[in-house]
């Protein structure tokens, strides 16, 4: 949506920063522009057909296997000596994760108006970044919230005894929401989509995402499936993500085979048009 004269022209802070807040939310439900968005489709699909078919086959077994057994083993829920690990695991709460993200959102959106010229495209570019994080722990996340009211598993020792097939759909009770695991989708799309971002952290935010799976286990939070099954959310919603932003052209570049790959320039789309120009004082 265009800009009026007066808005573009104008020297005010208030009204730069009105701007590309505007902007910075309009181009992500703009009409798809990629030329090969198709093609990426097409890959993102059977990506996620291997990874579902894959991490589906681990759940069922989980499930009839190893689920029940595996939580016997746990020290008893609330054991003094796991308070470090209490800790730990809210490193992968959504609301905590989300809300980090959105401070860091924020600051971007009150500096990038004072800045000029390649700062303020750099700081954009980082901007778009981290939308792309945010907006992908939250859809993960919402997939996950819809899923444990519905599926309504009762978390481990739930009714007295290591039952893995203990459940009460649409109960609306937090004590029959563990599958699936709402910090190991939180983890595993936030590691997903700070690797595809920035790659060179793949290896630090995978050890990241495994300890925040294994912490939800021997707290008695959750059953290896409903880890499993968190995990395999947050990447697809991470992927989708990720999919709708290159389709847009912001962040992401969709190469000839579908793939898609970050890109390197500081900004993209009609932002960074708007940050060389549009608002320059």
């Amino acid at each position: 949506m265009p800009a009026s004269p007066a808005v573009v022209d104008s020297k005010n802070y208030l009204s730069r920063f009105a701007m590309l807040a505007w902007l910075s939310l309009a181009q992500l439900v703009r009409t798809p522009s990629h030329s090969r968005r198709a093609e990426a489709a097409r890959r993102a699909a059977r990506h996620v057909l291997w990874l579902s078919a894959g991490l589906g086959a681990s759940i069922i077994v989980l499930m009839y296997v190893i689920d029940a057994w595996e939580i016997s083993q746990m020290p008893k829920r609330g054991t003094p000596s796991l308070w470090w690990l209490r800790i730990l695991t809210d490193f992968g709460k959504d609301e905590y994760v989300l809300t980090a993200l959105g401070i860091l959102l924020i600051a971007v959106a009150i500096a990038a108006p004072a800045l000029h010229g390649i700062r303020r495209s750099l700081l954009l570019g980082l901007g778009t970044r981290l939308q792309f994080l945010f907006l992908a722990v939250a859809v993960s996340n919402l997939v996950t919230e819809v899923l444990k009211y519905c599926v309504g598993r009762g978390r481990p020792f739930v009714g007295g005894e290591a039952n893995a097939f203990h459940f009460s759909h649409f109960a609306g009770n937090p004590a029959y929401y563990s599958f699936p695991s709402g910090h190991a989708t939180t983890a595993f799309a936030l590691a997903f989509a700070v690797s595809v971002v920035w790659p060179q952290a793949r290896h630090a935010m995978a050890v990241y995402a495994l300890i925040i799976a294994a912490s939800r286990l021997v707290l008695l939070a959750h059953h290896p499936s409903d880890v499993v099954a968190g995990a395999l959310v947050g990447i697809i919603g991470a992927m989708f993500v990720r999919y709708w932003f290159a389709a847009r052209r912001l962040g992401f570049a969709i190469q000839r085979d579908g793939s898609i790959v970050s890109l390197v320039g500081p900004s993209s789309g009609r932002l960074k048009r708007v940050a060389r120009g549009a608002l320059a004082p």
